[in-house]
C-alpha cells in the first residue's frame, strides 16, 4: 500500500515537461520527428500521479460553463529588438486567440491580465528545467494563484536548454511548489513568429494541455494505458511533419497526428478530443 506521504513526496518529485530536439530514451535516427515537446516522467512517476489522481478526483460530469484562466505573460528578452525576444503586443495578442480557438471545445477562455518585459540575457539563454535561471526567473515575476497561466518567453538559445520549443508543469505539482507553476515558450513559436513549421502558436497550445494535466499521445507507446484517455488510439512514437494515415499501433485507429498533444507540425494540429476535454476538466477541478 502506497501511503499518502509516500505519494506526496513521489509526486513533488515529477519533473516538468519540457520540449526539445531528443527525447529520452529515442534513438538518434529519431531526432529528425522531435521539436515540440519531450517529457522526462518515468512510469513509476505517472503511475503514482494517477493513484493520487483517482484517490482525490471530483467528478465533473454534467459539469457546464465557461471557465476563465487569467493569464500574465513575461516577455523575457536579452535586447529590445525581435530577436532579442522582445515579441510585439500584438503577437502576444494573436497567441491569445489561438488559445482560445483551440480550448473552445472545452469551454475555457484565456484572458491577457498583465505583460510584463524584463531584460536578462541570463534568463533569456539559459532558462531551462531545474537550473537557477528558471527559478529566479520565476521567483521573481510569477503572479496569481493556481488557476492563473504564467507564461514566460525566452530564447533557448544556451546551456541545458539549447533548442528547446518549450516545457510546462503538471497540476498535481502545483501544491508542492506553486512558484515554479507555469509555461516556458521559445519566442518565435507564437503566430508569425520565425521558428519554421511551428510558428502558429500551437507549441502554447500543446504546453497548456500538459498544465492542464494531458500527456502525450503517445504516453507509453502501444502498451499499457497509454496517455489515460480513452478515445486517442494508441501510437508508439512521436509523430513528424504531418504523415496523414499513419498507423503505428495494431489497436484500433490512426494515430492522432491532429490532436495538439503530438508532436506533428503546428499545421497539422486541429483537436483535442472529447476524452481530452474530459481530463482537462477533471485535472482543473481536482487540483486548480
Amino acid at each position: 500500500m502506497i501511503s499518502t506521504a509516500s505519494i506526496s513526496l513521489l509526486l513533488s518529485a515529477v519533473s516538468s515537461a519540457f520540449a526539445g530536439p531528443v527525447l529520452n530514451g529515442l534513438p538518434a535516427n529519431l531526432t529528425s520527428v522531435i521539436g515540440r515537446c519531450g517529457t522526462d516522467l518515468n512510469d513509476t512517476q505517472i503511475i503514482l500521479a494517477e493513484k493520487h489522481f483517482l484517490l482525490n478526483k471530483v467528478n465533473t460530469v454534467g459539469a457546464s460553463g465557461l471557465t476563465i484562466i487569467n493569464v500574465y505573460w513575461h516577455v523575457i528578452r536579452s535586447r529590445n529588438d525581435l530577436s532579442g525576444g522582445n515579441i510585439p503586443d500584438n503577437q502576444i495578442s494573436d497567441q491569445i486567440n489561438v488559445l482560445n480557438s483551440d480550448y473552445r471545445d472545452g469551454s475555457i477562455r484565456f484572458t491577457l491580465v498583465e505583460t510584463t518585459r524584463t531584460t536578462n540575457a541570463d534568463w533569456f539563454n539559459n532558462a531551462a528545467p531545474n537550473t537557477q535561471q528558471q527559478s529566479a526567473m520565476k521567483s521573481a515575476l510569477r503572479k496569481g494563484g493556481a488557476r492563473d497561466l504564467n507564461i514566460y518567453s525566452v530564447g533557448f538559445n544556451s546551456g541545458q536548454g539549447k533548442g528547446l520549443l518549450g516545457y510546462s508543469t503538471f497540476p498535481w505539482q502545483y501544491s508542492s511548489n506553486q512558484k515554479d507553476d507555469g509555461v516556458v515558450i521559445q519566442y518565435a513559436t507564437v503566430p508569425k513568429g520565425s521558428m519554421q513549421n511551428y510558428n502558429q502558436g500551437r507549441t502554447l497550445t500543446h504546453e497548456a494541455g500538459h498544465w492542464f494535466g494531458l500527456y502525450h499521445t503517445f504516453q507509453g507507446g502501444c502498451n499499457g494505458s497509454g496517455d489515460y484517455v480513452d478515445d486517442t488510439p494508441a501510437e508508439a512514437s512521436p509523430a513528424g511533419g504531418c504523415p496523414k494515415g499513419r498507423d503505428t499501433c495494431s489497436s484500433a485507429g490512426q494515430d492522432p497526428i491532429n490532436s495538439y498533444m503530438d508532436y506533428t507540425y503546428d499545421s497539422c494540429m486541429n483537436m483535442f478530443t472529447s476524452g481530452q476535454v474530459s481530463r482537462i476538466k477533471s485535472q482543473m477541478s481536482t487540483y486548480r
